[in-house]
């Protein structure tokens, strides 16, 4: 047996009879003209793997978003029966007219304390911390001109 697919008798070195046979070798500038290629090719399908993979994300992404758009929904509808529960239950023992009253003035004193609270937190955020970044930054740019005071 001579490795021929016919048996002739006749060797087939370096040539792959039905792709059984050994592989032709490749000199080394060739396979180094094909690198650039093949680095291309890699690259292009590493980014064609991103943007499915991307695509697959942000369509659980939005989603997700979505549904938490709904279930905010639902809350606040859920909300407004309670106070309308809260309007309700009231009325059984005063006037209807008091009974709103008194939810809605409620309403409000709640708002107005959030609002009172959420008005501290951006001030508070909003503040000069006389030790951040900007002044880390003008301590740097006073010890690059060699003026200021700053540790040698």
């Amino acid at each position: 047996m001579t490795g021929s697919p016919s048996d002739t008798g006749t060797p087939t070195e370096g040539v792959r009879a039905g792709g059984f046979g050994p592989r032709p070798r490749k000199t080394l500038i060739t396979l180094v003209s094909e690198l650039p290629g093949q680095i291309a090719a890699l690259i292009h399908a590493e980014i064609e793997a991103f943007k499915s993979e991307m695509a697959g994300k942000a369509k659980n992404i939005g989603l997700g978003i979505g549904l938490f758009v709904v279930a905010g929904v639902f809350a606040f509808l859920a909300v407004i029966v309670f106070v309308a529960l809260a309007v309700i239950a009231l009325a059984l023992v005063l006037p209807l007219w008091l009974a709103t009253l008194i939810v809605a003035v409620a309403l409000l004193l709640v708002a107005g304390i959030l609002v009172l609270i959420g008005v501290n937190r951006v001030k508070a955020g909003t503040r000069a911390d006389p030790d951040g970044l900007a002044a880390s930054i003008r301590r740097d740019a006073d010890a690059i001109k060699g003026v200021g005071d700053y540790e040698h």
